[in-house]
C-alpha cells in the first residue's frame, strides 16, 4: 500500500525516500589501511546491533524498575535480568574478538549515553562496576571509555550512518 494525494482530481502516489548520506570516496594510502577500514566496518556491523538491544534492555529494565515497589523486589528483578542476560549474550560475547568488544563498549556509550561502566553501577552496584572494570583493565580495555564522533571515532560514526541508511 502506498500513500496517495489527490491533486486537482488526480491521484499522486506518495513515497517518502530516507535520506542519502554522499561522502566522498575512500582513499586509502596502503593497503594496511584499506584493511583496517574493511575490517573496522565488518566489526561494527556485527556489534551495533548488539549496542541497539542493549540500549532496549537498558530502557526497558529501568521502566519497569520504576514500576515496582520496593528495593528488595528491584533487586530480585535485577538478579533475574542479569540472570537471562548472561545466558542469552554469553555465547555471542564469546565469539567477539578483542577489536571488537572494545569497539562494542564505545558503541555502548553512544546508544545509552552512558559509559558501560555507569551502566553496570547503576544496575547491579559500585562493587561488581569495579570488578568487570578490573577485568577489562586486565585485557588493555577500559569499560569507561566514552564515544568521540568529532574526534577518533569519525571513522566509526561515519559507517554507522551508512550501514543503519543501508548504503553499506
Amino acid at each position: 500500500m502506498v500513500k496517495v494525494c489527490v491533486y486537482k482530481g488526480d491521484t499522486i502516489p506518495y513515497i517518502t525516500l530516507r535520506n542519502v548520506y554522499v561522502y566522498p570516496k575512500m582513499k586509502f594510502k596502503n593497503k594496511k589501511q584499506e584493511k583496517y577500514y574493511y575490517r573496522l566496518v565488518r566489526d561494527v556491523k556485527k556489534t551495533l546491533p548488539i549496542a541497539k538491544e542493549i540500549r532496549n534492555i537498558v530502557i526497558e529494565t529501568y521502566e519497569y524498575l520504576e514500576t515496582l515497589p520496593d528495593e528488595k523486589a528491584k533487586d530480585k528483578h535485577i538478579k533475574a535480568v542479569e540472570k537471562g542476560l548472561k545466558e542469552q549474550y554469553t555465547p555471542k560475547m564469546k565469539k567477539l574478538t578483542f577489536s571488537q568488544g572494545k569497539l562494542l563498549i564505545k558503541l555502548v556509550n553512544r546508544e545509552c549515553n552512558q559509559s558501560s561502566y555507569q551502566l553496570v553501577k547503576a544496575f547491579m552496584g559500585p562493587f561488581k562496576a569495579g570488578f568487570y572494570q578490573t577485568f577489562a583493565a586486565l585485557f588493555g580495555a577500559s569499560l569507561k571509555k566514552e564515544y568521540n564522533p568529532e574526534d577518533e571515532d569519525k571513522m566509526v560514526e561515519r559507517i554507522i550512518t551508512l550501514v543503519e541508511n543501508g548504503q553499506l
